[in-house]
């Protein structure tokens, strides 16, 4: 049974649907966007004209038209074509369609699975798949969201060819408006309807390349005012605010994005723009993101990218930090936003994070030498017999309180795992240590054993 092969929908029955519905391309020609793909001669517009498709993820943000370039796929092709929600199906309703399908097969008839959200399967339900897709008993198309890398199993991802659809250009969601407005018997062209075409452009950009979401404001924004004395819908600015209110910004807290975002404001940060920073904090904020978990990257990045470049900085990440969780959404923004603009303007240091990686290394890489004795406390008469403490300089009784005790490890010995930069009040401490270490060769003596 392919659903896809039953004649369209009554004109009463098309009526009930949403605009986003209605105007979904039939035909390769009327999808907008993804040329990329599906441009005359590419190889995928070709396999699908030519009936030779294999399994495949289409891998794009929401209303990029995944399930469109499916339902297309279906129309064209000669195979059974099966709907399928991840969100609705599990382990039974996955082995009934492959039972369904091998039999089939030995009829000699191909079965297309097209799995929406794919991505929400677990392990095991994916690996249901795998024995059908080897055999050829169904040919997969899976739609996500998600970076397939993360959310697909290496198996199943092995066996299929990812295709990344692109979110729809400001320009090309325009001219899908204009075109739902003057259709007559998909879209809005039956109505009278006066648009400034400002509006349709400012619904293109709050739409975020996200087609299905522009047409449901478009529809929104019809259904929402009432006809003048003419029986024209007049669609101005005002009315669009009302309809959005409040716009909201792709995002998935524990999806690709959210590791995304986190990353170009780290980045924006550690190269000093914090017109970068501000903005992608924003970003970050207004969609939702808990308040501790920006505040926890700040510190970190107060430590690794700014270090003793600028004492101040972890300071100031920490208070903000306590500040943002003291008062919460949304008067803790700006304290973030303080913390975040100061830390790109700090001068810039990794020489922590470089030393401590160092260390890390070492640790891993040589032997665990027991703490030097000449270090140890002997707080015991025979933890003095055996030499504990012996050898150690107190560095307090010296002039400058610096002594030529060595307190790393024998096999360590001279490691310089502090590098101080030149940057900000870490170019002190550069001078500071370079002071210690001239100190220290004066007091050298190399007879002393």
């Amino acid at each position: 049974m392919s659903l896809f092969r039953n004649a369209e929908p009554s004109l009463a029955a098309r009526g009930t649907q949403p605009l986003a519905e209605r105007m979904r391309p039939r035909t390769l020609d009327e999808v907008l966007g993804q040329e990329h793909l599906l441009a005359p001669g590419k190889p995928l517009r070709t396999q699908i004209e030519q009936d030779r498709i294999g399994s495949m993820i289409l891998w794009g943000p929401p209303g990029c038209g995944k399930t469109t370039l499916a339902q297309i796929i279906a129309r064209l092709t000669r195979s059974e074509f099966i709907p399928f929600s991840a969100v609705l199906s599990g382990i039974r309703e996955i082995k009934q369609v492959m039972a369904d399908a091998e039999r089939l097969r030995q009829r000699g008839r191909r079965t297309i699975l097209f799995v929406d959200e794919v991505h929400r399967f677990n392990k095991a339900q994916q690996d249901a798949f795998l024995p059908h897709v080897e055999r050829g008993s169904i040919i997969l198309i899976g739609a996500t969201t998600e970076n397939p890398s993360f959310e697909v199993i290496g198996p199943l991802l092995s066996r299929t060819r990812v295709y990344v659809l692109k979110p729809l250009e400001p320009e090309q969601i325009v001219l899908l408006l204009q075109r739902a407005l003057a259709d007559p018997d998909r879209g809005l062209g039956g109505m009278a309807i006066e648009v400034d075409p400002a509006v349709l452009e400012r619904i293109a950009r709050v739409a975020n390349g996200d087609a299905r979401a522009a047409l449901n404001t478009l529809e929104a924004m019809v259904m929402g005012t009432t006809p003048d004395s003419t029986g024209r819908h007049v669609l101005t600015l005002a009315v669009l605010e009302e309809v959005l209110q409040r716009r909201l910004l792709p995002y998935d807290k524990a999806g690709e994005e959210h590791y995304n975002l986190i990353s170009a404001l780290h980045k924006s940060v550690r190269n000093s723009d914090p017109d970068a920073a501000l903005y992608w904090l924003a970003r970050m904020l207004e969609s939702g993101e808990d308040l501790r978990y920006i505040a926890r990257r700040l510190v970190r990045i107060a430590s690794e990218d700014v270090g003793l470049a600028d004492p101040q900085a972890l300071p100031i990440a920490v208070a903000a930090m306590q500040a943002a969780d003291f008062v919460g959404m949304p008067e803790g923004n700006l304290a973030l936003a303080e913390a975040a603009v100061y830390l790109a303007l700090a001068p810039k240091s990794n020489a922590l994070y470089t030393g401590y990686q160092q260390v890390q290394r070492d640790l891993q890489q040589t032997i665990a030498e027991p703490v030097p004795l000449h270090l140890r406390n002997p707080v015991t008469r025979l933890m003095q017999q055996l030499g504990y403490g012996r050898g150690y300089q107190y560095a307090h009784d010296t002039e400058e309180k610096i002594t030529d005790m060595p307190c790393l490890p024998e096999s360590l010995r001279g490691r310089q795992y502090y590098r101080p930069t030149d940057q900000g009040f870490e170019a002190r401490l550069r001078q500071r240590l370079e002071e210690i270490r001239r100190i220290r060769s004066r007091q050298f003596k190399p007879d002393s054993g």
